[in-house]
């Protein structure tokens, strides 16, 4: 089946990203995902380009044990952070080989004994997804990122005195000037919380609806 086993099918079913604010960048997550990854029953591939890199992690095609099974990461630059997608894994395969482990024990139960590798290896790949997010937000940890907003879109400036306001804020802390046109959005597209006075997303460069 090759490399590509299951990328285009995860491509039109992917999960809501999650957005990590501090100094990482999609770089360094590729880096730690392909070391993470790059081994045993897995092979991980890299593509880099301008502010983004996708990951790819496949099961070896010359595996001993275990179905086939893929998923494919998306890390971008936002403003402030980056964005992590992690699309819907393919686990047919896996599906199919825990199938066949039932269907040997049925007719037999102590086939079972001769696909202890298979069924262990199933059970990790069904994990796969859950261990990549593990990964990322370990490295998160140790980079000191968080999945908290970045001080400049939890503060919001006055435009009268200049005083950095808490979002939410109806008027502002210092002077009493009212806050409501310097209020954040959220892109309606991938839900990036941005400002009034932006025309595009930071994050998906979406056109941004003219604020009223």
């Amino acid at each position: 089946m090759g490399y590509n086993f299951g990328i285009k099918a995860m491509q039109n079913e992917s999960i809501d990203p999650r957005f990590y604010y501090g100094e990482l960048t999609p770089g360094e997550v590729g880096a730690k995902l392909i070391a993470s990854f790059h081994r045993g029953n897995y092979r991980a591939h890299l593509l880099e380009g301008r502010d983004q890199v996708i990951v790819q992690i496949v099961t070896d095609r010359f595996a001993r044990s275990g179905g086939q099974t893929a998923a494919t990461i998306t890390i971008r630059k936002t403003v402030d952070g980056i964005a992590v997608q992690v699309g819907k894994q393919a686990w047919m395969g896996v599906a199919a080989s825990l199938g066949q482990t039932a269907l040997s024990a049925l007719h037999n139960p102590l086939s079972l004994l001769n696909r202890l590798d298979d069924i262990a290896q199933d059970i990790e790949s069904l994990q796969l997804s859950e261990k990549i997010w593990q990964v990322i937000d370990e490295l998160a940890r140790a980079s000191g990122a968080t999945q908290q907003l970045s001080e400049r879109l939890r503060r919001l400036e006055c435009n009268y005195c200049g005083t950095a306001n808490p979002v939410g804020e109806p008027s502002c802390i210092a002077c009493g000037a009212p806050l409501g046109n310097v209020q954040p959005r959220t892109c309606q597209n991938c839900g990036f919380v941005v400002r009034t006075n932006e025309l595009n997303c930071p994050n998906c460069r979406k056109v941004l609806p003219l604020y009223r």
